[in-house]
């Protein structure tokens, strides 16, 4: 049976390109037409009709190693037949092709992490991958033993009735032959997101919780997470001069404390500001860094950060040593305080909140944020999203597996939580306008020196949320919603709506936890 460990053995492919460093890569992209140089040294490339990534095209091969531990009802399988019939066509397709190979680390902990390969057909993924994951030491490398391997080949289509897919585009994770394959599509972040995937269906057997977030610390070793869905500041609020950015997006929490998953940053670029976020717009202008969608300039090749012709969801990937506060190690303590980030684009809920360890298993179940006209095509008012734990289409096992471990671990060790709105206030979208950044950042200062816990709270009636009477350098009149609103009647009626919403969401969990969870959203369903 071929397996990821034996994956190119009985296949005949060109030249490999093994373990290159950057420059190697950045030329074989250019010399292959791939992508272009920024006026900066940036690799920057296009992914295609795929400028985001495709969960209805993403399996688990029914194999009997996780049957009875997937979440069916979340994620599709894949008949294992099927799957050897595409792992057939996948050889075929490598046949005599140049392919670049990097091998790589998922996970700062040593005691919790994947030996990964990630074999690419194009240059620029190479270097994508290698930025994304953890560079081994060449005395790891010396020793290095393939656990998982991700076979990405954007140049070979799915066949739905051959293959059993929902299309020409296929993300196949299977966990008897520990193999990722990636087909027909270009997008990059498939890479990193399905070895993810792979890690939050591991660690929960090993006591680990996997997380969707972004994390730093501050001098005196006070560790911060913020879970958010994409558009929330995850990774803008976790880019904080004054504390070490630990990582932007995916991480374990273990006995000994959190760790990340990665090696590199992939940041949200879509109107990037050198004044608000200094430390990625640094980043993504140097040579190693990839930007994916971004529109240069065609004359000066320099980036056109507002131009969303391509997508909204324009990306840069840089290394985590671009940062020059990021942690060496990429592991700290355990987590003082847990932000949960939410674009809130109806304007009903509060710029900041303290959560129970209930309401904040309610809200990390729920997952909630809402996108806004002009994200995605045919949306023209504002939509709410629930995804839980704020990363459902990477969560393998039921949410409330890992919504029990949070719960725990808050419990053990006394991490306050936070719900913080980055959206909009005294009115939804169109109507309102966005909360100012620098009150956010003000807020989360006070919440990360403790100085907001010991401040008085107000319960806000509609979600029945404690939200602090005072926060220093924020207009107090920012921190109740209904205030901001110059038509109360008109919040009245936004907030049953989003508190509607919540509660019907909220239905498919309420067999899974017990009644202190369930009551934590009551005002939510009033």
């Amino acid at each position: 049976m071929i397996t990821g460990r034996n994956l190119l053995e009985d296949a005949r492919p060109g030249r490999l390109h093994v373990d290159q460093h950057p420059p190697h890569l950045v030329a074989e992209a250019i010399r292959r037409g791939e992508a272009r140089l920024s006026a900066a040294g940036a690799l920057v490339a296009t992914t295609g009709a795929f400028t985001g990534r495709s969960p209805k095209d993403k399996f688990v091969v029914a194999t009997a190693e996780v049957e009875a531990d997937v979440d069916w009802q979340a994620n599709k399988r894949l008949d294992p037949a099927r799957m050897q019939i595409l792992l057939d066509d996948a050889m075929a397709h490598v046949d005599g092709r140049e392919l670049f190979v990097q091998h790589l680390h998922a996970g700062a902990d040593p005691a919790n992490r994947l030996a990964v390969r990630v074999i690419t057909e194009q240059a620029w993924h190479a270097l994508f991958a290698r930025n994304m994951f953890i560079r081994p030491s060449p005395a790891e490398r010396a020793a290095f033993e393939t656990e998982w391997t991700v076979l990405q080949l954007p140049g070979l289509e799915a066949d739905p009735m051959r293959h059993g897919t929902a299309s020409s585009t296929v993300i196949a994770l299977d966990f008897q032959r520990r193999l990722v394959l990636i087909a027909g599509t270009a997008y990059a972040g498939e890479i990193k997101k399905s070895i993810f995937t792979v890690m939050n269906f591991l660690l929960p057997a090993a006591g680990v919780l996997p997380m969707h977030c972004s994390a730093n610390v501050g001098p005196d070793g006070d560790v911060a997470v913020f879970f958010g869905l994409s558009g929330t500041g995850k990774t803008t609020l976790s880019a904080d001069p004054a504390r070490i950015l630990l990582g932007d997006d995916e991480h374990g929490w273990g006995p000994e404390g959190v760790f990340n998953m990665e090696g590199g940053c992939y940041a949200k670029a879509i109107r990037l500001d050198p004044q608000a976020e200094p430390e990625i717009f640094a980043a993504s202008n140097r040579f190693g860094a990839v930007l994916e969608n971004v529109v240069l300039d065609e004359r000066t090749h320099e980036p056109l950060w507002d131009d969303d012709t391509l997508t909204e969801n324009t990306r840069s990937c840089y290394p985590l040593d671009f940062v020059a506060n990021a942690s060496g190690s990429g592991r700290a303590g355990h987590p003082s305080n847990i932000v949960m980030l939410t674009a809130d684009a109806f304007g009903v809920l509060p710029p900041i909140a303290r959560l129970s360890p209930e309401q904040a298993m309610y809200h990390f179940l729920s997952g909630y944020t809402a996108k806004v006209a002009g994200t995605e095509r045919g949306l023209t008012t504002p939509e709410a999203t629930f995804s839980a734990c704020f990363g459902a289409p990477f969560m393998p096992r039921h949410p409330s597996v890992y919504a029990d471990m949070l719960r725990e671990k808050i419990e053990r060790h006394g991490t306050r939580c936070w719900l913080v709105n980055t959206g909009w206030t005294g009115g939804g979208y169109g109507a309102g306008r966005r909360m100012p950044l620098a009150a956010t950042r003000a807020m989360l200062t006070a919440v990360l020196s403790g100085e907001l816990g010991k401040i008085e709270t107000k319960k806000e009636p509609a979600f029945g949320l404690d939200v602090p009477t005072h926060c220093p350098g924020v207009d107090d009149r920012l921190l109740m919603p209904r205030a901001t609103w110059p038509d109360k009647a008109a919040y009245d009626r936004a907030a049953r709506d989003v508190a509607g919403r919540f509660a019907r969401n909220f239905e498919k969990y309420a067999e899974h936890v017990d009644a202190r969870v369930e009551r934590a959203g009551i005002a939510a369903a009033a």
